[in-house]
């Protein structure tokens, strides 16, 4: 608990200071002290983060899904600008010396001067001499009072002036490079997934399986952002394809079958020649794993819960339940699914993490179909994850096992993907004996 509540504390600590940050680039050094653009801006700069707590904990807490919506938006939505905001201002730190010595040669600049025309001499005209008269007393004007500024006041003022310029400019493009690169990317998950093509090739792999099509997709990440619209996209897009078999592996939602459910009902649309299979992720786990395994079962979907089932095309096809589940007691358990198999037969199996695939090499399994990953989801978070995924996307080899790890069809937390396309992947088996 100790340890718990330092860490609590470190991660407060350090988003005070990131947002501490950014109010100075953004706020303090780019506005008048004590006027209303610093004041709008300080504020904002206090309510954004509060809206991302309030994302992140409303579905644990339980809060109204309603609510959950309203904070879901501008919290997880800001998490995203924050980062990019954060990269360009760090970017913007190493180019403000530089503008601020080129607009300081620009001021020290000397102007040139106008060339003076010099006039033509004319003619003297003849002057007639005026009678005298007596000269009037001269009445001489009192000086009038002359302000002298201070000695170094225009260079004050012209250094302050500079300092403005530079921190608008700098501010100002990061604003725009943060704001426009969330933009794309919340547009790339709007849109839904592309549909990409692996061939998969396996020694075990019956001549007549030749061309088998699984149409993998994971991370759906159903929520208070993404809903009914964005499971119609991923159903149809599936669809068109004509698969043999489809494999949901894991993190279909985040939430209850109350709030979620009918986000989930266009899964029912789902068609493949051999159905429609469903495992656990560790989401699932934090939004009611039995209620929701129950619920893809009544839409169609088979849960493969530790379990196997032999496909008419020649392979075996297992699932494992997340890792996740090892807190309930439900956890993967490879002996069950894989342990009593034929294994002169192809075995896919199907699990939510590629942590797992030294358990997959060791029970023999020749291809892992995974997720979890999310690509990375925000560079440069790609690196982050190959901390704790043998595999962050793509297709690998361990031994006689191919992992193949999908970037996922949702994106948790900001609907927003950089550098990290969401997919659907059709997987083909390829048979080496065709």
């Amino acid at each position: 608990m100790v340890a718990l509540l330092l860490v609590l504390g470190v991660v407060l600590a350090l988003l005070g200071a990131v947002h501490w940050y950014v109010w100075r680039r953004l706020v303090r050094d780019v506005t008048v002290a004590g006027g209303l653009a610093r004041r709008l801006g300080t504020a904002v700069v206090v309510a954004l983060p509060l809206f991302s707590l309030a994302a992140l904990v409303s579905s644990r807490a339980g809060a109204p899904f309603l609510f959950q919506q309203a904070v879901a938006w501008p919290g997880f939505l800001w998490l995203a600008v924050l980062l990019y905001l954060v990269l360009a201002l760090l970017a913007g730190e190493a180019v403000r010396p530089l503008l601020r010595a080129w607009t300081g040669r620009r001021a020290a600049a000397p102007t040139p001067a106008e060339p003076v025309s010099t006039p033509t001499p004319a003619e003297p005209a003849p002057v007639t001499p005026a009678p005298a008269e007596p000269a009037d007393p001269v009445s001489v004007p009192a000086p009038l009072p002359v302000s002298v500024p201070a000695p170094g006041a225009g260079a004050r003022e012209s250094e302050l002036s500079r300092r403005l310029f530079v921190s608008r400019v700098v501010g100002g493009s990061a604003a725009a490079v943060a704001v426009g690169t969330v933009g794309y990317g919340t547009y790339g998950v709007l849109r839904g997934p592309r549909v990409k093509r692996v061939t998969v090739p396996l020694a075990k792999i019956p001549r007549a399986a030749h061309g088998y099509r699984i149409a993998v997709v994971s991370d759906i990440h159903l929520g208070p952002i993404l809903g009914r619209a964005h499971t119609r996209r991923i159903v149809d897009s599936i669809n068109a394809t004509q698969p043999d078999l489809i494999a949901v592996v894991g993190d279909l939602v985040d939430g209850t079958v109350e709030n979620l459910g009918p986000a989930a009902e266009p899964l029912a649309r789902l068609r493949a020649r051999h159905g429609s299979f469903f495992v656990t992720g560790n989401h699932e786990y934090f939004s009611g794993a039995d209620a929701w395994v129950d619920h893809v079962r009544e839409l169609g979907l088979r849960p493969l819960r530790n379990a196997r089932v032999e496909i008419p095309a020649g392979f075996d096809l297992a699932g494992v339940d997340d890792v996740a589940g090892e807190s309930e007691g439900r956890g993967p358990d490879f002996a069950r699914a894989l342990g009593d198999r034929d294994r002169a037969r192809a075995a896919v199996l199907l699990a939510h993490q590629p942590v797992v695939v030294h358990d997959a090499v060791r029970h023999g399994v020749d291809l892992q179909l995974s997720g979890h990953t999310h690509g990375g989801q925000l560079w440069p978070g790609n690196y982050l994850a190959e901390l704790a995924n043998p595999t962050v996307a793509g297709l690998e080899r361990y031994g006689d096992t191919q992992l193949y790890v999908s970037r996922g069809a949702g994106a948790w937390g900001p609907p927003v993907r950089v550098g990290a396309p969401s997919d659907i992947t059709i997987v083909e088996l390829a048979s080496k004996q065709a």
